[in-house]
């Protein structure tokens, strides 16, 4: 019984050695990400080892940070239109969106539709690995509410634009931008950024580069939310530009 209280012991030890250094380096990301450039995400790291595990070394992760300034104001809009309209309201969770995931999910258990904001979003591509488990859920829940509090909303998009995934190897805007339109992402037009965001529930799967009739009509929709909006003077009065 002893050995065994030892042994249980020692793993609730290492455990909790576990958490205080992963609290520590997600403290010190956060912190340290909300002033300086993000070099690369979790999920770039994820995709680039998946591709040398399974023998594609061709593949490269590849991102150009910008800041808010170098990026067109109709991406930022677009992505809001398209993925969280409450983004500047609420502080990291939209509970009416996700009561209304809970309610569809039951009623259509093989259409499974996500709730997860901005923040959540960003939290996740940034520290955590993809997948569905609770204990991934309850580790976004946490560091959401640790961005929400250190980072403005500004910020919080800015890193969200620069580590989002718009196709197999493309992740963030400016690298989207030179890749599917030959320019920076300060120039993208209206149309350009709303099919940038059209891509994003599944950037593997929707082709920015050979849209197909849901892409553009997913691409029409989101331009007609942005001027719903409000168009630029959104960004604007929100301080998101």
């Amino acid at each position: 019984m002893k050995r065994k209280f030892a042994a249980g012991a020692g793993v609730k030890r290492f455990l909790l050695r576990i958490v205080l250094v992963l609290a520590v380096f997600w403290g010190g990301g956060l912190a340290l990400f909300s002033i300086m450039p993000v070099p690369f995400s979790a999920v770039m790291v994820e995709r680039q080892l998946s591709a040398w595990f399974s023998g594609d070394f061709g593949y490269v992760a590849h991102s150009d940070w910008v800041s808010m300034d170098e990026i067109s104001p109709f991406m930022g809009l677009a992505v809001i239109a398209a993925e969280d309209q409450k983004f500047p309201e609420h502080w990291g969770f939209d509970v009416a969106a996700i009561e209304k995931a809970l309610a569809h999910n039951e009623r259509h258990e093989n259409r499974v539709r996500g709730a997860s904001t901005l923040s959540q979003q960003t939290a996740k591509n940034l520290f955590l690995w993809d997948g569905r488990s609770w204990v991934r859920k309850g580790l976004e829940a946490g560091l959401t509410l640790g961005m929400e509090t250190v980072w403005s909303k500004k910020r919080i998009l800015t890193v969200y634009l620069n580590v989002a995934e718009f196709g197999d190897g493309i992740f963030g805007v400016e690298a989207a931008a030179q890749r599917y339109f030959n320019k920076p992402a300060s120039r993208l037009s209206m149309s350009e950024a709303a099919l940038l965001a059209a891509v994003l529930p599944n950037p593997i799967r929707f082709k920015a580069s050979a849209p197909s009739g849901y892409v553009r009509s997913r691409q029409a929709w989101i331009m007609r939310q942005m001027n719903q909006l409000g168009g630029e003077g959104f960004m604007q009065r929100n301080n998101l530009m």
